[in-house]
């Protein structure tokens, strides 16, 4: 009986041994909400991605650093390297989807069209802050993508009326000719539909201009630009595209003030390589410009860089990309807040959670004021039908050294996109025997 009692004693001492030697890092797992960071800092578009990338990082950095993490839930990451490849994308969410308990930003519009279809069935929420598929705005329908703050087709939107305004009226447009150079990838192709749209609705003329990514070699589109002497170029491109562009326009002469970028093909990457013959050219902001004085910068100057823990280098920090990638992940970092709200405060949230947050965030002024964010974005609230929340956007043009805002804030015009967006995602809805969410639907 002794010799029982002593080997039941040594089981149970054993298991509890067990339990306690792994308790620490399940415990640690537990409280880890953890971040997929696809980027990509090799290849063409490297200058781009890398600032954005970097901005990313550095706010997760701050929220652990300044907060604690979410309510003491600490934020963790793992970069994986896409090489803006939708291949390598894809393979970089196949190996993180298992690890992650939050969401993926794809960094590509190919990416995201290629995991759009895998979404729901993982129950992954995808967020495309100014970029992804346009019609994705319908939550109806797009349960699980974001485009928050803004898609390509408001964008083109925002474009068409700065440029009807500047011509005195949206009708002095007639018998214009607008050329869309384009970046020959989903990406660019994005666009068209609403720019043909608008085209009908104001009588100017659309030509569209490919250009065969990278976008190195642009001799032949800007021989067409020559040749049909259009009376604005609107530019959709990313990485050194553009500066090639750029470089192309003022080597045939092309009046650089009446050029107009989507908001990738305006930051200092575009341009700096340029200078002086950029000047005058003009891009969309992404309801934000490049802010060194904002707060939410000097405290990640203060409590990151100056610790010695910045992902790169100090003097970009507030630069137009940094801040892109600041406040995508802002967005992401508040979504985990409100999930909490809802489901418990100082817990980690699963994808499924977090989903909910980013469908009901409500980022009013005080509460971006109180995140650092005061004078650099516009309040967002998002909702079951709507996963963009906003659509403001401003133009800032770039002197020869710095880019300074030239326009008042324009929102895009519901009126056009509402029945574009309801009849491309009905379409896809058709096609991928997706059922449409009902009104009712939409507290889950």
């Amino acid at each position: 009986m002794k010799l029982k009692t002593l080997a039941l004693t040594v089981a149970a001492l054993a298991t509890a041994l067990s339990a306690l030697l792994t308790a620490p890092s399940a415990y640690a797992q537990a409280k880890e909400q953890f971040f997929p960071l696809l980027v990509y800092r090799t290849g063409a578009y490297a200058p781009n991605g890398t600032p954005w990338a970097n901005g990313k990082q550095d706010y997760l950095k701050l929220i652990n650093a300044r907060d604690g993490g979410v309510n003491g839930v600490k934020l963790t990451y793992e970069e994986c390297e896409t090489g803006y490849a939708t291949d390598k994308g894809v393979e970089c969410y196949e190996r993180l989807k298992g690890k992650t308990n939050t969401l993926f930003d794809p960094q590509s519009t190919g990416i995201t069209f290629a995991l759009t279809d895998k979404a729901p069935g993982d129950k992954m929420p995808l967020i495309t802050v100014g970029y992804g598929l346009s019609s994705s705005q319908d939550g109806g329908v797009f349960k699980w993508n974001f485009p928050i703050l803004g898609s390509y087709w408001t964008g083109a939107d925002v474009l068409i009326q700065h440029i009807g305004k500047k011509e005195g009226g949206l009708d002095k447009l007639k018998g214009k000719k607008i050329a869309l150079v384009y970046h020959d990838s989903p990406f660019g192709k994005e666009p068209i539909p609403l720019l043909q749209e608008r085209a009908k609705m104001h009588g100017f003329e659309l030509q569209l201009i490919p250009v065969t990514a990278p976008g190195v070699e642009q001799k032949s589109a800007w021989l067409q630009v020559r040749q049909s002497k259009p009376d604005y170029v609107l530019l959709w491109g990313w990485g050194v595209m553009n500066s090639t562009a750029l470089k192309e326009a003022q080597a045939t002469g092309y009046p650089r003030d009446k050029m107009y970028g989507v908001w990738w093909a305006g930051a200092e990457p575009d341009v700096k390589d340029v200078g002086m013959g950029a000047k005058g050219y003009n891009a969309l902001a992404l309801q934000h410009g490049a802010d060194r004085n904002a707060k939410v910068v000097q405290d990640i100057l203060k409590l990151v860089h100056d610790k010695g823990q910045g992902t790169g280098p100090k003097d970009e920090v507030g630069q137009v990309l940094y801040m892109r990638g600041l406040i995508i992940q802002m967005l992401g970092v508040e979504a985990v807040r409100r999930a909490q709200e809802r489901f418990g405060k100082g817990k980690v949230m699963n994808t499924e959670q977090v989903r909910w947050g980013l469908e009901n965030l409500n980022l009013d002024q005080k509460k971006l004021d109180a995140l650092g964010f005061a004078g650099v974005m516009r309040p967002v609230s998002t909702s079951c039908l709507d996963h963009m929340g906003s659509s403001w956007a401003r133009v800032h043009t770039w002197d020869g050294a710095k880019w300074g805002f030239s326009s008042d804030w324009y929102e895009a015009d519901e009126q056009i996109l509402k029945p574009m967006i309801r009849a491309a995602a009905d379409k896809y809805a058709g096609e991928k025997k997706v059922t449409r969410r009902a009104p009712a639907d939409c507290q889950s």
